[in-house]
């Protein structure tokens, strides 16, 4: 009897299921590059520079939409490229704008005049350091057009542009928004 349909060589249907399945992987990698270089970037957390609001092996998610549709504010914590080593990344919490004033008075950080009111640094002061080779400024310090000053939270264990300086906006590569692991420290970030 004949049903007039050809089975198909056992070969050809090995070759199309391994095809298929290199296919997939390749969606799969596509769909993976596309989603950390355009909408969310997992890092994690190497010093204790923001500590306590992110611990040392804290595992962060880094958004990278905001900043395509919005401005940077003051207060946010941002991932940007290490100005010293621009191959690793630094997350710092963002002082103050471009155009604003920072003053480093009595251990105490003013933006324009004004003593910012810090429950993220635990108390702990905010001195000027030693700066890194090369860089010369002065406080108080305006902010240059498409620059940000950034601080780390714990202000006795952190260089930031107390030591390298402004960093470029441009550096910035996402927002700080959500701590997924460990489990005991999931949660937004503010």
């Amino acid at each position: 009897m004949y049903s007039g349909e050809h089975a198909e060589p056992k070969e050809h249907g090995c070759l199309r299921s391994i095809l298929k399945f290199i296919a997939f992987l390749l969606i799969l990698f596509v769909l993976q590059w596309a989603v950390r270089s355009y909408v969310v970037q997992p890092f994690q957390i190497p010093s204790g520079s923001m500590e306590e609001t992110i611990m040392t092996g804290d595992m962060i998610f880094s958004e990278k939409i905001s900043y395509a549709t919005g401005e940077i504010q003051q207060g946010d914590i941002v991932t940007f490229d290490d100005p010293q080593v621009p191959s690793r990344t630094l997350i710092k919490r963002v002082i103050a704008t471009e155009g604003q004033t920072v003053n480093l008075i009595d251990g105490q950080v003013y933006v324009d005049g004004v003593a910012l009111d810090e429950p993220y640094t635990q108390g702990k002061p905010s001195y000027p350091l030693e700066q890194a080779k090369g860089q010369d400024f002065s406080y108080p310090y305006t902010v240059p057009e498409g620059e940000l000053w950034v601080m780390g939270d714990n202000r006795t264990n952190s260089q930031d542009s107390r030591f390298f300086g402004s960093i470029k906006e441009s550096t910035v590569s996402g927002k700080a928004v959500f701590t997924y692991w460990p489990l005991n420290h999931i949660g937004i970030l503010e």
